[in-house]
């Protein structure tokens, strides 16, 4: 996960960088061998060749390295630096602000001088006449504001004060929504829920037409009033498109909780290990924790387009993304797809109807499965799947399940596990395995479809193989339409 305190990007995703598609590494074999062979844990025995070749760690990764990385990050949270009088929102410290939020965010430190500054931030919600860099600013003292917010409504109380005073008199649509959509998450009084939508809906009298009004307002009222959830089978048994591989990553509200990957190669077969679903566990957390209906979000829920890999940009990005290539994935309306729709080329520019004919019929009603559509109409791309190269204990906010402690979270994409030792040298990943089974599953230069769907759930941890494989079966049993 990149600290994007310098470049501009796009949810996870440098834009500065050249991402054109390229041929899997030779590190992944292409297809000779049964699905039924896939590793089921640990490194690869290509990349612990690979690995044996090289004879060296990754620098990066040592446990000297990160300690000094992580110090430094520590030494910025000092009072001096938050002060707004030393520091004013003005375009000369847009990159002092940049760099200390994306720290913030990092560290998530609880202390009050740190609150005072993003209340005194998120005060210039309401001003008129700011400057591109200063709304920069704010954009993300928004995001990390949210994020320390739901991490402690105590210690931010200041925040949530702002919040609210953003959805009264702020003009700006996306700051309001982003005000509400926190609040709903901290699942303030639902009287008090209901009166700041009606606000908000009193004060933009077309907010229909506003996308990040809309969907919030939406996802709010969904919130309070959730649609049922139709059956799981249905969904994996759906086939979006013939001779395509399915990938479905099964997630809870909760994104802190690991999600659970399947997969379904091109003749519309489950992939399996020794009998049972293949599986990878993946974390689709944000680390703002914010909605996905913003940049930087939670992942969408619903479809995405999957075209081969890019492979990993170089060792400056080592941190961000690990070792391994990166699984491209496409939004509705992102550009760079060769084709989005079974039928048709380019990117998806259709109604949402010809998105909701892509799923079973039994899940068309069903708002929460169209939130890739809404995102990428919304500008949201460049998500993919990726490993990461920082230590678990980078982020403070891994600390809080003990499941999920070693995957990292990102700002849009998909994490998988990649764990190094002290001399930072590969552990552990599952890059590696996900890479090859969808090349095994279909082919080279594999493209299919993945489809990103939540389940209710209260539990801390995933979802359990042999509960996806009881989805499966019940379906079956009740013939789902096709």
């Amino acid at each position: 996960m990149p600290n994007l305190s310098g470049k501009c990007s796009s949810d996870c995703i440098y834009k500065s960088i050249n991402l054109q598609f390229k041929c899997l590494r030779n590190v992944f074999l292409t297809g000779l061998f049964a699905v039924s062979g896939l590793l089921t844990s640990g490194v690869s025995a290509e990349t612990t060749a690979l690995l044996a070749k090289s004879g060296t760690g990754r620098p990066q990764a040592t446990a000297a390295a990160r300690i000094s990385q992580q110090q430094g990050q520590v030494r910025q949270i000092r009072p001096e630096n938050y002060n707004l009088k030393r520091y004013p929102v003005i375009d000369s410290h847009k990159s002092h602000w940049r760099n200390l939020l994306w720290t913030t965010a990092v560290v998530e430190p609880q202390e009050p001088y740190v609150a005072q500054a993003l209340s005194g931030i998120l005060g210039l919600t309401t001003r008129s006449k700011l400057s591109k860099s200063q709304t920069q600013t704010i954009d993300m003292a928004m995001q990390v504001g949210t994020q320390l917010y739901l991490s402690n409504p105590i210690v931010y109380a200041g925040v949530e004060k702002q919040l609210i005073q953003t959805i009264k008199r702020s003009r700006n649509s996306q700051w309001v929504a982003m005000a509400l959509s926190a609040l709903a998450k901290r699942k303030i009084a639902r009287n008090n829920l209901k009166q700041l939508s009606a606000d908000i809906r009193q004060r933009f009298p077309k907010w229909w037409e506003n996308m990040f009004l809309r969907t919030t307002l939406k996802e709010v009222a969904e919130s309070m009033t959730p649609s049922r959830v139709p059956p799981l089978g249905d969904l994996l048994l759906w086939t979006i498109a013939p001779r395509q591989l399915h990938l479905y990553v099964i997630c809870q509200p909760d994104r802190e909780v690991l999600c659970q990957a399947v997969l379904r190669n091109r003749n519309g077969q489950f992939v399996r290990e020794n009998g049972q679903l293949w599986s990878v566990p993946l974390l689709l957390q944000s680390i703002h924790g914010i909605g996905w209906n913003f940049n930087r979000g939670e992942t969408p829920q619903g479809i995405y387009r999957i075209e081969g890999v890019v492979p990993q940009p170089n060792d400056n990005f080592f941190r961000a993304y690990g070792q391994f290539s990166l699984v491209k994935l496409f939004l509705p309306f992102e550009s760079g797809v060769r084709k989005f729709l079974p039928k048709g080329k380019g990117r998806f520019k259709e109604p949402i109807t010809a998105y909701l004919a892509l799923l079973p019929p039994s899940w068309r009603r069903y708002f929460p499965i169209q939130q890739s559509y809404w995102a990428g109409k919304m500008g949201r791309s460049l998500i993919r799947i990726h490993g990461s190269g920082e230590a678990p204990n980078f982020f403070s906010k891994n600390g809080r399940y003990s499941d999920s402690y070693n995957w990292n979270p990102t700002i849009g994409c998909l994490s998988a596990l990649e764990l190094y030792d002290e001399a930072g040298k590969l552990q552990q990943a599952d890059m590696d395995k996900l890479l090859y089974a969808l090349n095994v599953a279909g082919g080279r230069n594999f493209a299919g479809y993945m489809v990103v769907v939540e389940i209710p759930s209260s539990s801390k941890t995933p979802i359990s193989v042999a509960e996806i494989e009881a989805k499966i079966h019940q379906s079956i049993i009740r013939k789902p339409a096709s």
